[in-house]
């Protein structure tokens, strides 16, 4: 049940986070485990706890308090109800794991965790997340709620400029955050099968600049964001079982690079037949900044001369930059 880590290399202990003279693992699951019993060794000296796979009902507060140097904290597969507040004194965590479980909600103190990189809720009956998590958790990398009762994903989500992954798929989600443009590192976005709820996408998920990976299936989306087109490293795009009318089926069947050609050409003529249209995506392409042409060699690509680079400034420090209220301000911003 424990692994003494005195003999670990200097350098695997440093990838791990790991300090101290001597940090263990501690391994009880999958022992059908009730209760917890008396730990015969320091708690403080644990780097990694594995509770998985029991039938624990609670974490006592004084448990989880005491585990000052824990980076891994796997609590997957019981029955737990709640979680410690406790938790938030963590510090050093990194991964989280309590999937599986019968959790309602998460713990307000979750935000102290600030060395989390990664947050792993599935499969339990989550209503709602923290309000001001995205405010706090600025390390996070991946956030797995999938298969839970979400109705919304809060606010602060989209401040979580480090996240990588976000899987939300199988909740009841009415809709997702306006301001998603400053989820600068997302990779993976994943939304699908919320079934009835989710009928419409923010323009904004076309500023995801990283975005890879866009998956949403099964939903009751009938028009795409013209702004998806914009999507330059978008390999994968996954938007069956929604009744779309924009961009109609038979243009989807075509493949990714039809789909992208298709909402491209929709920005420019909305654009030249409406030079006074008010939407912020509009003025966005009025302006320069997206200048978005087809190439016909390659229609893979798109050609974007002469624009300002968004990479740079959508960095934490100009974080809610490109709001459009802020961007079309007759105030200026980005003359300090």
């Amino acid at each position: 049940m424990r692994m003494d880590m005195r003999n670990k290399k200097p350098e695997d202990r440093r990838k791990m986070g790991i300090e101290e003279e001597r940090l263990e693992i501690l391994d009880l699951s999958g022992m059908s485990l009730e209760v917890l019993p008396k730990p015969s060794l320091n708690l403080g000296a644990i780097c990694k706890l594995d509770l998985s796979n029991n039938n624990l009902q609670s974490i006592p507060e004084s448990l989880t308090a005491r585990l000052l140097n824990v980076v891994v904290f796997d609590i997957h597969s019981n029955q737990l109800k709640s979680l410690p507040n406790s938790i938030g004194c963590l510090s050093k965590l990194k991964v989280l794991n309590v999937s599986g479980n019968l959790l309602l909600s998460l713990p307000k103190t979750i935000e102290n965790c600030r060395s989390l990189e990664e947050l792993i809720a599935n499969f339990n009956k989550l209503t709602q997340l923290p309000e001001t998590i995205g405010f706090e958790l600025m390390n996070l990398k991946k956030l797995s709620v999938n298969s839970n009762k979400l109705i919304f994903l809060p606010c602060s989500t989209s401040h979580l400029t480090n996240l990588r992954v976000l899987d939300a798929r199988l909740n009841c989600l009415r809709s997702l955050p306006e301001d998603l443009e400053n989820l600068i590192n997302l990779q993976v976005l994943n939304i699908s099968q919320n079934f009835q709820y989710l009928a419409t996408l923010p323009y904004s998920i076309g500023l995801l600049i990283s975005l890879v990976e866009l998956d949403v299936s099964y939903n009751k989306i009938t028009a795409l964001p013209d702004s998806i087109g914009c999507l330059r490293k978008l390999q994968k795009l996954s938007v069956e079982g929604n009744p779309l009318v924009s961009p109609p089926m038979e243009v989807v069947e075509r493949g990714l690079h039809v789909v992208k050609e298709y909402l491209t050409e929709r920005i420019n003529g909305a654009h030249q037949n409406s030079p006074k249209k008010k939407t912020w995506l509009g003025k966005l392409v009025k302006y320069g900044t997206f200048n978005v042409r087809v190439n016909r060699e390659d229609r893979e690509g798109f050609i974007m001369p002469n624009y300002r680079t968004i990479d740079g400034m959508a960095s934490p420090r100009y974080m809610g930059m490109f709001s459009p209220r802020r961007l079309f301000s007759p105030k200026t911003y980005f003359t300090r």
